[in-house]
């Protein structure tokens, strides 16, 4: 269980997928830090803190999209698993595609796990959205963010 409000990087670069994340917490009642990137680029340059992100706050927890303009999920999530310290966050694919080549890849890239949403059921992703708090913001012991004690 995180002691603050957790830090959560939402990577998706629909808007309207993003403000349904956004009532699907407040609907779920998940006290949380909502941070919205548009797309891979954006994503990277936040975790890495550059190009506008300098003053960006370690996430205690990634939720990515896969088909994402300029960088896609797939090579998000190998550039974060990839370094030391951003391997450490979990990060949880949340993608509209079923396809077994796509839940196959992001689990090769160490994904910490692969959840398709439907964004045209409000009540099966609030149910999504309700699963990821108590799972990765309640249970889970998730580590201390870089810089903190």
């Amino acid at each position: 269980m995180i002691p603050h409000a957790p830090h959560i990087l939402l990577v998706e670069d629909n808007p309207a997928d993003m403000r349904l994340t956004l009532e699907a917490l407040k609907e779920g009642n998940v006290r949380c830090n909502l941070h919205w990137v548009k797309d891979g680029v954006e994503a990277l340059d936040y975790l890495y803190r550059r190009n506008g992100f300098e003053h960006s706050v370690r996430p205690d927890l990634i939720l990515l999209d896969l088909n994402l303009p300029r960088l896609d999920g797939r090579e998000v999530l190998a550039d974060i698993k990839a370094h030391l310290q951003l391997r450490r966050i979990p990060t949880v694919i949340l993608s509209t595609s079923k396809e077994e080549e796509d839940i196959l890849r992001c689990y090769d890239l160490h994904a910490n796990c692969y959840i398709t949403k439907d964004p045209l059921n409000f009540e099966s992703f609030l149910e999504v959205i309700r699963a990821i708090d108590r799972f990765w913001l309640s249970l889970v012991t998730l580590p201390r963010r870089a810089g903190e004690q």
